[in-house]
């Protein structure tokens, strides 16, 4: 309970852009546990435009995780997908498949690697922008990002 109090008066402190505690990211409208990556393996965390996380590699590599709990009614995921790259007007998709995270269904989709997944009213989203001709280099710790995502209830 002690834990609970404190982390309430951090996000109103914060302004609500919510806390990163070990591996729980907590806002108002959502919780979740993510496998940050580590500083020793040349990441530092950074603020990135609407997103509730962001890491920046030493090599150039961006890492971002959000999720939008309001405001999004219910489109399928490549909608939603599509939605992460208004402005772009290079699109071309290299590959897009479905897969299963956290229980529910997901979209992959590699130009800029993105995953789309809804869960419990919530939208999460995961990026992972890398220069050209670096995208594998930091692809594995991309993948542990997200699989090990988990949405947490909220009592």
């Amino acid at each position: 309970m002690r834990r609970a109090v404190l982390l309430l008066m951090v996000l109103a402190w914060s302004g609500c852009r919510g806390v990163l505690a070990g591996e729980l990211f907590s806002k108002t409208s959502v919780a979740y546990r993510i496998e940050a990556p580590p500083e020793s393996e040349g990441w530092r965390r950074v603020d990135f435009a609407d997103n509730d996380l962001a890491w920046l590699h030493k090599g150039g590599q961006v890492m971002a995780v959000n999720a939008t709990c309001s405001d999004h009614d219910d489109p399928p995921l490549d909608v939603l997908t599509r939605h992460l790259v208004m402005g772009f007007t290079d699109r071309d998709w290299v590959d897009q498949r479905a897969f299963t995270l956290d229980g529910r269904d997901a979209l992959r989709s590699t130009w800029l690697t993105l995953v789309v997944v809804k869960k419990n009213g919530c939208v999460h989203d995961f990026t992972y922008i890398s220069p050209d001709g670096r995208e594998g280099e930091q692809a594995q710790r991309f993948e542990a990002l997200v699989a090990g995502f988990q949405q947490e209830r909220r009592r």
